[in-house]
């Protein structure tokens, strides 16, 4: 297990980043390969997020026929804008009449160079170059010791992510851009 670092470099228990090699090669239940994810330090989020991949909410995942733009502020939505979709998942998330279903959850990146874009989360949050960002409930694996409480949980899909760790850019529009990651991408006929 690797543990976010806080200011001064120490690690977070609070905050565990685990790894798996994804073999299937044992009886129980296993994910598909290719997604690196975490709950950063929430607050933190700020601006704008465009789902324009797939959402999933509650029991149902949809296609997106158009983008959804999320505004946020110290890591809640404080607004929905776009279409029929946008307004559908703005009215479902308010329908719980709870404070952390508009509250952000965790990212991941997707890094499988099979998924393909389907509708079905648990695939689309694994296309290469997009990003998967998680609103409302929050287990216990990702936060600790008992997670964040919601009543429920939504994921939506960013196609061709960019992303900046540290103030330096490592994906553009889905492509790294990072000299090492991008020669394991090369390997992965990512490039």
């Amino acid at each position: 297990m690797i543990t976010k670092k806080i200011s001064g470099g120490k690690p977070d228990p609070n905050y565990p980043v685990t790894a798996n090699v994804g073999y299937a090669h044992v009886p129980g239940s296993h994910m598909l390969s290719g997604q690196i994810g975490w709950s950063p330090a929430l607050e933190t989020i700020n601006g704008t997020i465009v789902f324009d991949g797939s959402i999933s909410n509650g029991c149902s995942e949809t296609m997106l026929k158009e983008p959804i733009f999320l505004t946020i502020k110290a890591g809640e939505v404080v607004k929905v804008n776009g279409g029929k979709q946008a307004r559908e998942f703005e009215s479902w998330m308010k329908s719980f009449h709870h404070p952390q279903m508009l509250k952000m959850a965790h990212v991941c990146y997707g890094f499988n160079p099979g998924a393909k874009l389907t509708g079905r989360v648990v695939e689309d949050e694994r296309v290469w170059g997009c990003t998967e960002w998680g609103i409302g409930h929050i287990g216990s694996l990702l936060i600790k010791p008992d997670g964040v409480h919601g009543p429920s949980h939504t994921d939506g899909i960013c196609l061709d992510s960019s992303v900046w760790l540290d103030g330096v850019q490592i994906m553009d529009k889905g492509q790294l851009l990072d000299p090492e990651l991008k020669k394991l991408a090369e390997k992965l006929g990512k490039a």
